[in-house]
């Protein structure tokens, strides 16, 4: 059984850790942090956890982390590079949910989250969390970047059209919905319930932070640098994601059903629908799937994604990368079926 710890449980990334990893076959919950919370019984937090976890909230100890086979950092930009380095140095593996280890420059990491970075040394090691597309590399990683939410989303859409080079890659055009979960769990005006409710809207115009991070999965696949249009908008639901993204076509000829289809045969977490099929946020609800439609229009390629933002784009990947990291079967504790209604 691996000992696992997570670095700020008090968000919906943390939470939703705890409810898969309560469930863990091969995983056991042995410490979970919160500056602001010490000494509170998780559960007291979170009565979804009552009777599944029986711990409390600690202070970061960095003695009592390195007794963790893995940790997960659920916490903001700025938080886990600071800890990262010598946990690594103690032998643990370590999952950032957050984006200190994403992008491999630092000086443009420093440009978006407006800070040094504190071990620039570690992004070159650090093995994007993509299991679609790194999954070797993230089985022998001690550290792996957890993708974001809307990176996953539009990398598993786009990735069999880049790699095959059938698009135009001076515009690419992804045009992105989310849940209010996606914006976390602190107190903020835009996302009460009088301000989101009944409402659809824009955000992260002109730059959303997640453009440079879908820009360099970009630049890997293609091996060049590829026109992205990001455009981000806050849906009045709680969870999930959609992304529909537009590409003009090079090669006319080719089958895109079957190209979708080859590419993720055998990929446990990505489910290509059937041609002419419109997927929906609700059929992935609580899962680890990303559902896929691929349609075309003359010479145009529209692709549908569909994930739930907390689970195929946050927690549920992150333990998919656990479950690789740790030479475990890919799939324990996220098997789920989606939650309707």
């Amino acid at each position: 059984m691996y000992k696992v710890g997570i670095v700020g449980g008090t968000g919906y990334t943390g939470v939703e850790l705890m409810r898969l990893l309560a469930v863990h076959p091969q995983a056991r919950l042995t410490v979970i942090t919160s500056r602001g919370n010490a000494g509170m019984p998780v559960a007291e937090m979170f009565p979804s956890l009552r009777g599944v976890l029986d711990l409390t909230f600690t202070d970061p100890d960095i003695e009592q982390l390195a007794e963790c086979d893995v940790v997960f950092f659920a916490t903001p930009h700025g938080t886990a590079m600071q800890s990262v380095p010598e946990l690594l140095d103690r032998g643990v593996k370590v999952i950032d949910l957050g984006p200190d280890f994403r992008l491999k420059d630092a000086e443009e990491w420093s440009r978006w989250y407006k800070q040094e970075h504190a071990c620039p040394e570690l992004l070159e090691e650090a093995v994007y969390g993509l299991p679609e597309l790194n999954r070797e590399a993230i089985r022998g990683a001690r550290l792996v970047a957890n993708p974001g939410c809307y990176p996953t989303c539009t990398l598993l859409a786009v990735m069999p059209l880049l790699e095959r080079g059938l698009i135009d890659t001076k515009q690419l055009v992804v045009d992105a919905k989310s849940g209010v979960s996606g914006a976390g769990r602190q107190a903020q005006v835009r996302t009460l319930l009088c301000e989101a409710g009944e409402n659809f809207s824009v955000y992260g115009l002109p730059g959303h932070r997640h453009h440079p991070e879908i820009s360099q999965q970009f630049r890997q696949i293609a091996g060049q640098s590829v026109g992205l249009v990001f455009v981000p908008h806050l849906l009045p639901m709680i969870r999930g994601m959609e992304a529909t993204v537009y590409a003009g076509l090079v090669h006319g000829d080719v089958d895109l059903q079957a190209l979708f289809e080859q590419r993720y045969a055998g990929e446990p977490f990505v489910d290509v629908l059937p041609a002419g099929a419109l997927p929906d946020t609700k059929s992935v609800r609580g899962t680890n799937l990303c559902r896929l439609a691929v349609h075309r229009s003359g010479d145009t390629v529209i692709v549908l994604s569909v994930i739930d933002n907390l689970t195929k784009g946050a927690s549920g990947q992150a333990i998919q990368n656990m479950n690789l990291m740790l030479g475990l079967e890919e799939t324990l504790a996220l098997q789920s079926p989606a939650v309707l209604p």
